[in-house]
């Protein structure tokens, strides 16, 4: 019975292992018709017994402001071009402080969040942890960081049922995704990663210093001068496996 369970458990791994990572390659040039965190957000809206309406619009990456695209590297993950997923100084620092206790700091970087609103589920256990490892790994492996960044920013929640920068972009200002200015963008990036409780029409003192700071990172990193080498970085596991 043992070694049955055994080669049921093998066989389970093998197909999940095979079938995700054929799902992130086809995602690496098909738009992802929807991500985990919108259908939970769909049935988590039915339960509390008031149905909301999902707003989503896919932008393809020249259709997105180079503002916005800054505005949440700056933001969330400035060091989204150099590492390979996973910010380790960043985690280290979470772990330290949370061990202080007080606040809860996290440290995703745009891969992880990206791996965890397109396929996982919301929660803290090892478990889901462990296939959002699995998963963030697949994406810097397959996908460029441009085509992360493109999906990130076509996934994100801004709002409540509010998904990815065009949606968000006329939620807030009543512009598209590619009329962005850099002070509607840094709004934008203050009101992550807790959209559901600030606004970025109606900031508040917090989120306008912080937008403000935004601002000042964009410049320091470079604006649109970034996102240039950014277009052209392969992901970091390919230049560790020597492909690039």
């Amino acid at each position: 019975m043992f070694r049955t369970i055994r080669r049921l458990l093998l066989k389970v791994i093998f197909w999940f292992m095979a079938g995700s990572f054929l799902l992130v390659l086809i995602f690496r040039w098909v738009p992802p018709p929807g991500t985990a965190l919108m259908v939970e957000r769909k049935i988590e809206s039915w339960i509390d017994g008031k149905p909301i309406d999902l707003q989503r619009t896919w932008r393809p990456w020249a259709q997105i402001s180079d503002d916005l695209k800054i505005a949440v590297i700056a933001g969330e993950d400035q060091k989204f071009a150099e590492h390979w997923g996973f910010d380790i100084p960043a985690i280290r620092a979470a772990i330290a402080h949370n061990q202080e206790g007080g606040t809860v700091r996290g440290a995703s970087t745009l891969t992880q969040q990206v791996a965890k609103n397109l396929f996982l589920w919301s929660g803290r256990s090892w478990l889901r942890k462990g296939v959002e490892v699995w998963f963030t790994g697949l994406l810097e492996l397959l996908w460029p960081k441009q085509r992360i960044l493109e999906v990130y920013l076509n996934s994100a929640e801004w709002d409540t049922g509010v998904f990815g920068a065009e949606a968000a972009a006329q939620h807030y200002f009543g512009v598209g995704a590619p009329y962005v200015s850099a002070q509607q963008a840094s709004l934008l990036a203050a009101i992550l990663p807790s959209p559901l409780t600030r606004s970025a029409s109606r900031p508040s003192a917090y989120v306008s210093r912080r937008a403000n700071w935004i601002r000042r990172q964009m410049r320091q990193l470079g604006g649109s001068n970034y996102l240039v080498q950014l277009e052209s970085a392969p992901s970091q596991w390919i230049k560790k496996l020597g492909f690039n």
